[in-house]
């Protein structure tokens, strides 16, 4: 069914509500106002979620609910095409003003590596599916840790886009039934939004609980905010409380929502029925209403300068998180100091209040006063198609750039003269004589990874299939299995060409956060940890059949603090022992203090240097494995990648991580011979 009727179809009457529903309601805009605060505040000083988007997203559910049902009540149909138009009108000018002013803004003064996902996400948000863009990092081991995209704050407004054209069809439906079945309008909106409600809720309850990177972004887990502020704006005609009850009622809403952030940790709790807490909340003040009593929270909620604020909420939410991603990559800080906290708000209120003026108050009211559909879709279009054509190209141009640029790596990285990489390290006179040059990979093509992701052998995340691939001479006498976690797969480009100069065969088999081992995966996500536990089984099959005659894996695992060791990894070891398969278990890699790429954009090679004992026991603790099997040599090869205690941005010439805790697989590649060396010494070949 269409969801665009005509207004020649006879109204759907409805009962007269108790208290009209529709009009300006001043202590609504001071609740935005306290919203947006609570998002900037929160973000700005405290590195955290308030929970005031909950509000938003419970507000455009409360309004556009309302409007739909009146505009069916006044006309017989929902008119997608005079709803959208306006929506658009009024949405799309401001959000592509703020989006011309992030490209400018990563142009002058954020990294190169980083303009790809501003790009990206420049076009998911234009397009209204930054939303899921997220959920796919959030999910992505490799993508996930990467620095915060100053468009990243767009994700809930993809997620009102869906809501809007899913709302047209659901009022559609529910004009369709008072029609024809002899319901009342209201009462069939209401019975469709609690439908969704309670699907919603239940599926964010359970996917929060095992997905919850996941279900933070996901539409289908936050549907439920936005239907009961559908439910509630049919709902509140008919509540009629005294003015005794509805000032404690305004005063707890406020204070709860206040609060919300800073009890709850909303960025791993949500949005499961915990985020019943600031929907609530929002409820309650708006229940409350306006009493005009001095005493009362909407006396402060409506107090011209809040009202004023919350005029500005969207805008002032657009443009707080750019403005902060700026400043925090400009002064190499995590959260901002009082000052500098309070300049960035300062300068996001300035650009709200000029924004608001300039885009809502000029060009869009301009196409208000004109008559028609077109003016108002012509003006979203003059600001949106300009920019989407402007990101596209310089996208397109940008990985042009970049493949290029791929190409000319491998010829670089072929001269070991100019460019040896670890070999400097064992080979005084080479370090000696080597001639200045700029490192490769270079920044702009940092993401320099092992050919097994771009083959499609890593399993990821969320995948349970053991895929391997094999690599070198398929008639090799020896085979070698790489198994395990990304921190094996970056040493796959060393042992690649150690298999090639050796004439052995180089199988990987690898998953992304996830070890080799009988132990389940210490992750908050039950989804990913399950996938684990079958991705291991099935590595165990491909290992039955493969039988190589050398398994290398980890034996440690490094974080802050220090490295461990896992009984789980020591059982594998044992079963390999009964199938008489050799072990090569390296010893973990220390992990830098933040991504390489980042800090050489902002500091020195010198200066990008990270102690080993950030993340490194100072004895080696594999001698806490009781009961090895014969078949376990350990390695390690820290000497040539972190030699004296320190790990170098760069060794002979080449960048050695392409973030905080992975090889480049250019500087990987030079590690070759030690890896050779380690082998033989394992197996004896």
């Amino acid at each position: 069914m269409s969801a665009t009727t005509t207004t020649a179809r006879a109204p759907v009457r409805a009962a007269a509500p108790a208290r009209p529903d529709a009009g300006f309601r001043p202590e609504v805009e001071g609740l935005r106002a306290v919203a947006v605060l609570l998002v900037a505040v929160y973000h700005i000083w405290f590195n955290r979620v308030s929970g005031g988007v909950d509000v938003f997203l419970f507000l455009t559910g409360f309004f556009i609910t309302a409007s739909l049902t009146r505009s069916v009540e006044r006309t017989g149909g929902v008119r997608a095409t005079h709803f959208l138009p306006r929506l658009a009108r009024r949405l799309v000018p401001t959000a592509a003003v703020v989006m011309a002013g992030t490209l400018a803004a990563a142009y002058l003064w954020l990294p190169r590596s980083r303009w790809p996902a501003v790009f990206d996400e420049t076009a998911a948000s234009l397009l209204y599916y930054e939303n899921w863009a997220l959920a796919a990092k959030a999910v992505d081991y490799l993508a996930r840790d990467g620095a915060p995209s100053p468009l990243q704050h767009f994700w809930s407004l993809s997620i009102q886009g869906q809501f809007y054209l899913a709302w047209l069809v659901l009022v559609a439906v529910a004009a369709l039934l008072a029609r024809t079945r002899g319901v009342r309008l209201r009462e069939a909106v209401f019975l469709l939004c609690a439908m969704v409600f309670a699907v919603s809720l239940t599926y964010s309850v359970v996917t929060t609980d095992t997905r919850q990177a996941w279900a933070y972004f996901d539409t289908g887990a936050r549907l439920w905010e936005l239907a009961f502020g559908g439910m509630f704006a049919l709902a509140l005609p008919y509540l009629r409380l005294p003015v005794g009850l509805r000032v404690p009622l305004g005063w707890f809403g406020l204070a709860a929502l206040l609060s919300c952030g800073a009890l709850l940790e909303v960025s791993t709790l949500f949005p499961g029925a915990i985020a019943l807490w600031p929907v609530g909340a929002a409820a309650c003040v708006i229940l409350a209403g306006t009493t005009g009593l001095p005493y009362a929270a909407d006396r402060l909620l409506t107090w011209k300068p809040v009202v004023r604020l919350g005029a500005w909420s969207y805008a002032l939410y657009l443009w707080h998180w750019p403005i902060l991603v700026v400043y925090l990559h400009r002064t190499g800080r995590e959260t901002a100091t009082l000052a500098g906290g309070a300049a960035v708000l300062g300068a996001a209120l300035v650009l709200a209040a000029v924004t608001t003026w300039a885009v809502e108050g000029g060009v869009s009211a301009f196409a208000k006063r004109r008559p028609g559909r077109r003016w108002s879709l012509a003006a979203a279009a003059a600001f949106a198609v300009p920019l989407l054509a402007v990101t596209l190209a310089a996208q397109h141009v940008y990985l042009q750039r970049n493949a290029n640029a791929g190409a000319a790596l491998a010829e670089l990285a072929a001269d070991r003269e100019t460019y040896p990489g670890a070999a400097v390290l064992s080979d005084p006179a080479l370090a000696a004589s080597l001639e200045e040059a700029p490192f490769i990979p270079p920044l702009d093509n940092v993401q320099d990874m092992p050919v097994i992701y771009a083959d499609g052998c890593d399993a990821g995340l969320a995948g349970s299939e053991a895929t391997p691939c094999a690599y070198g001479d398929p008639g090799a006498e020896h085979t070698i299995a790489l198994v395990g976690g990304s921190r094996i797969a970056h040493w796959f480009p060393a042992f690649h060409e150690a298999a090639l100069e050796s004439g052995w065969q180089v199988v990987s088999i690898t998953k992304s956060g996830c070890q080799f081992s009988t132990e389940a995966p210490r992750n908050d996500d039950a989804e990913e940890a399950a996938s684990c536990v079958e991705w291991n089984e099935q590595v165990l099959g491909v290992l039955v059949e493969l039988r190589p005659d050398l398994v290398v894996t980890l034996s440690t695992r490094a974080f802050e603090g220090g490295d461990g060791t896992y009984p789980g990894f020591a059982d594998r070891w044992r079963t390999l022992d009964e199938w008489g398969v050799e072990v090569l278990a390296l010893r973990d890699l220390p992990r830098l203090a933040e991504p390489l790429p980042e800090c050489l954009e902002q500091r020195t090679v010198e200066e990008c240097a990270t102690p080993v004992s950030l993340t490194r026991a100072p004895e080696d603790p594999t001698g806490e494995y009781a009961d090895l099997p014969a078949n376990v040599t350990f390695g390690d090869l820290v000497d040539y990648v972190c030699p004296e205690g320190t790990c170098p941005a760069v060794i002979g010439n080449v960048l050695t991580f392409r973030d905080h805790s992975h090889l480049t697989a250019t500087y990987s590649a030079t590690l070759a011979p030690y890896v050779g060396d380690l082998v033989r010494e394992a197996t004896g070949w």
